[in-house]
């Protein structure tokens, strides 16, 4: 059979009539010969999420948004239709969830499979559960929002700060200030100087700095070296000797007190302290009687004189002050 120009020029224009609805099907992210599954899911909002936005699994595409609708005129929350290759099953349990994979790229939605009644997977035509994600630009914006406030308390109170500042700094604090600091300057002028003077201090006297240390040295030596002699001395035996001594010096005491030995007996008898007190005024009766009449006991007659005969001296005799 013969095909005529007609039946050619009508073949072509349904080809391509079938292309450009392929092709313009394909742009808009739809295969028409590829088999989906469509679902719903209602949000409250989409924010900015388009048509042919990528669905994906784990970072794996496995379709797209097919469109975006409003569920009514009163809520105005959006119902968004996806579509997902046939190939691949989600469980009923499944969330749809709205994220942003950077700074630039737009909006997505990424399927989180149910953990719940996985087994059972979701046929086209059901609404599956929504949930939105807080991208990195919403994540910020809420790490700044608490910054931001806490940088307008700090301006704040700068502020006032410095209107404090500028209303206790008048002329005359300021000039108080400012003599302040010109005094400060000259006691570090002052205090260089000392430094200075104390320094030609120590370089003229090095020498004698010298000397004095050396001789500290060799005391420290000397030091050193008696309390090695002292140690190397039997302080114990020393100690015990004089513990000895002690214990006999402390016996001759109590040997004193209980009138033991010959000064104990002198220090405790009262009849040799009285034998004493008689015998010391008997020595002083007769001393007074020899200086009264001491021809009494010395006899020098050279003419046979006789003696006066003897007078006992009185008992008491009381020497008169002519005597």
């Amino acid at each position: 059979m013969k095909l005529t120009k007609e039946i050619k020029t009508a073949i072509l224009v349904i080809t391509s009539i079938l292309l450009f609805i392929w092709g313009y099907s394909f742009l808009k992210g739809t295969d028409i010969l590829t088999d989906y599954s469509t679902f719903y899911v209602e949000y409250d909002d989409v924010e900015g999420l388009v048509n042919s936005a990528p669905v994906t699994i784990n970072g794996h595409v496995i379709g797209q948004v097919k469109s975006i609708t409003f569920k009514d005129k009163v809520t105005w929350k959006p119902i968004v239709e996806i579509q997902i290759h046939g190939k691949y099953t989600i469980p009923k349990s499944s969330t749809a969830l709205i994220y942003e994979p950077g700074l630039i790229g737009g909006k997505m939605i990424q399927i989180v499979p149910g953990t719940e009644n996985s087994s059972i997977a979701a046929v086209s035509g059901d609404y599956l559960k929504g949930d939105i994600k807080s991208g990195l630009t919403a994540l910020v914006s809420e790490k700044l929002e608490p910054l931001k406030e806490k940088i307008e308390k700090v301006m704040l109170s700068t502020d006032v700060l410095l209107n404090n500042l500028n209303e206790t700094l008048d002329d005359k604090t300021k000039q108080n200030i400012k003599s302040s600091i010109a005094k400060l300057n000259e006691t570090l002028t002052e205090f260089s100087q000392a430094s200075k003077s104390v320094n030609g201090m120590l370089a003229e006297n090095r020498t004698k700095i010298n000397s004095s240390l050396t001789n500290f040295e060799k005391t420290s030596e000397n030091l050193a070296k008696m309390s090695d002699s002292l140690a190397a001395v039997n302080i114990k035996q020393t100690a015990q000797k004089l513990e000895h001594t002690l214990a006999n010096v402390d016996k001759i005491i109590t040997d004193l007190e209980n009138g033991n030995g010959s000064m104990g007996k002198l220090l405790k008898d009262d009849k040799l302290y009285t034998n004493f007190t008689e015998a010391s005024k008997e020595l002083e009766l007769l001393l007074e009687d020899l200086r009264l009449n001491p021809t009494r006991y010395i006899n020098v007659s050279l003419f046979g004189k006789k003696n006066k005969a003897y007078v006992a001296p009185e008992t008491e005799v009381t020497p008169t002050k002519n005597e």
